[in-house]
């Protein structure tokens, strides 16, 4: 990782506008010194995503998700840090000075580069390889298949020869040694055969990042051979779990939505028939990181998967992933043909097109598999549906939402809609009392949300923080805030008195960064910490929330109580803690007990 200097980060954070940064992925109102949004990092219906141009941070209420403006990129982008402070410091026309880079980081990234440049050239000789003679076969499948010449350029298709060290050979006459296409997942070296390849006599398709960089490959056998399909090993720079085929061309389209399929071939079908939106994952089910890659460029994802039995199963994997992600999801009937590509040759385009536009909601779709292991002629197997269909509906945290999909599932099972209420409302207090099934949130519902709504954003899927935590941050809050108030607790309140390890590091650093320069920089305190976690916690000190219709006496009358607390709560730890011969630490003890009699007598704070 590039080494940079404190005042180079700082130079390049406080000329990076966090709102303006933001702004380019997430839409932002503004609500008096704040602004608001939707949280690009969890599924909300609500705004609780909040950037704060007075402190240069972000922090959700929902998620707990916060820092400044390198981890917005980082969390975002997927950035290291390096690569944040690249993107902002261009962005900001700042120059960043040189980095001296380690012998160890020199040749990996030298390596690195060795296997795109090796990948590079496989991807040229089975390009090659296609339109020679031998490859004559190869080329009749894509043609075959529907491809034209100008699809088959685009994707970059190609032909592994027939004879199994063809490549390694050529690759071996390029200059490459032995001992770097070990790592490259395209040949076999052993002692009795010598180098032989991977992929031989196969239909070839390049697999591409986002920045078109060749990073492995997928070959389909030509005859009868198994398997099948053969994918590229992973390597230094193949992640097939982080990687979505055809996403180096979907990235630009204008489409809002993005097309997720399970093959190439579903893939290039698609873009030939004008759906340059459509991706795939490699030889495996979607993860999370696929569902964290399609979110840098889309918040709405249409299955298009197979309509067997296998691909309906995909989709239902699927489906809580994109969630999870704070992605759409709908799902794509592709019956009566089986795929995309078998789609596309019998109906064509414009009636894909029809399929995309009546494209199923994922909750509905998982209601009607689901309604497929009950007998509905049956009055027990109907009601163990309804069940069982309650049971989902509890995972609705929004009120409206949930209303809509009851009232929705009601309609088309024809069951009256208030006893489906009823049904919801019961097994949610099930649910919230016995401490079962939890919403895709993380927080039981009850029967009294059917009445009230869902509780405060804020206040999902995080453990309650108790009254200490509360107030040593509140407090940090406020000095963050207003640097009046540092004067006003000077000498009677110090970092010492945050018990807490994060709060403690925290305080101690803001009180310096004001006794410097009599400012304080909350968000510059954010890079200090390199963990994740760190930074969240951070992001969330210096933002507790205090009611907005609070007023200004309260708010005195508040900030008077949290100052006492907090020293209360510090010379009460440091008391219990005190050895009996320690003298020094016993008349601290007794100044800060006056300085607990001088702050008790304040008016205000």
């Amino acid at each position: 990782m590039p080494y940079f200097s404190d005042d180079v980060i700082e130079e390049v954070r406080s000329r990076s506008d966090i709102v303006d940064v933001i702004s380019q992925y997430v839409r932002l109102t503004r609500k008096g010194s704040t602004y608001f949004g939707l949280c690009p990092f969890h599924n909300e219906k609500t705004g609780s995503f909040s950037v704060s141009p007075g402190k240069q941070m972000y922090y959700c209420f929902g998620c707990g998700a916060g820092g400044n403006v390198f981890t917005f990129l980082m969390q975002y982008e997927n950035f290291t840090f390096g690569e944040a402070m690249e993107a902002l410091a261009e962005r900001s026309g700042v120059e960043l000075p040189k980095q001296e880079v380690s012998a160890g980081q020199r040749r990996e990234a030298e390596r690195r580069a060795r296997l795109l440049e090796i990948n590079r050239e496989a991807a040229k000789y089975y390009y090659a390889m296609l339109w020679s003679e031998r490859g004559a076969h190869a080329l009749s499948y894509f043609r075959n298949r529907g491809l034209s010449d100008e699809t088959i350029k685009k994707f970059g298709l190609g032909y592994s020869d027939q004879y199994s060290d063809d490549l390694f050979r050529y690759l071996r006459r390029k200059g490459y040694e032995e001992e770097i296409l070990r790592d490259t997942g395209l040949v076999t070296i052993d002692e009795r055969r010598g180098g032989y390849d991977k992929f031989w006599n196969r239909a070839m398709f390049p697999i591409m990042d986002v920045h078109s960089k060749v990073i492995g490959f997928g070959g389909r056998v030509m005859g009868d051979g198994e398997p099948k399909y053969l994918n590229s090993p992973e390597t230094k720079i193949f992640d097939k779990s982080r990687n979505l085929y055809g996403l180096h061309l979907a990235r630009s389209t204008k489409k809002q939505q993005l097309l997720l399929c399970e093959g190439y071939m579903d893939v290039i079908a698609l873009h030939q028939a004008g759906f340059d939106n459509a991706v795939a994952s490699l030889g495996t089910s979607l993860t999370a990181g696929h569902a964290n890659l399609l979110k840098r460029y889309t918040k709405e994802v249409y299955l298009t998967y197979d309509s067997d039995g296998a691909g309906v199963k995909a989709a239902l994997r699927a489906i809580p992933i994109l969630k999870e992600a704070g992605i759409t999801a709908k799902v794509i009937s592709m019956k009566p043909s089986k795929d995309p590509d078998e789609f596309i040759k019998a109906f064509g385009a414009e009636a894909y097109q029809e399929r995309i536009d009546a494209a199923e909601n994922s909750f509905l779709f998982e209601i009607r598999i689901l309604e497929q292991q009950y007998d509905m002629r049956d009055p027990e197997g109907k009601t163990s549906f309804f069940q069982e269909a309650a049971k989902r509906l509890c995972g609705f945290t929004e009120k409206i939402e949930r209303d809509n999909y009851i009232e929705a599932i009601a309609e088309k099972y024809r069951i009256k809609a208030e006893d489906l209420h009823r049904l919801v409302g019961r097994y949610g207090m099930q649910q919230g009392l016995a401490g079962g099934v939890r919403s895709p949130a993380g927080r039981r519902y009850t029967d009294t949300d059917a009445d009230q709504g869902p509780p405060e954003t804020g206040r999902r899927n995080r453990k309650k923080e108790d009254g200490m935590k509360q107030s040593q941050k509140l407090l940090l809050t406020w000095l963050s805030e207003d640097t009046g108030l540092f004067e006003k607790i000077r000498g009677r309140i110090g970092p010492g008195d945050f018990t807490e390890e994060i709060y403690h590091r925290a305080a101690e650093i803001l009180f310096a960064q004001y006794e410097a320069d009599g400012a304080v920089n909350p968000a510059g305190i954010v890079s200090i910490f390199e963990k994740e976690e760190d930074q969240r916690e951070i992001a969330a000190i210096f933002h507790a929330r205090v009611p907005d219709e609070m007023t200004k006496e309260d708010r005195k009358k508040a900030m008077r109580e949290t100052v006492l607390r907090v020293k209360e709560n510090s010379i009460r730890q440091r008391s219990q803690a005190l050895a009996p011969d320690d003298m020094e630490g016993m008349m601290q003890l007794i100044a800060d007990k006056r300085a607990l009699e001088q702050l008790e007598r304040m008016d205000h704070t």
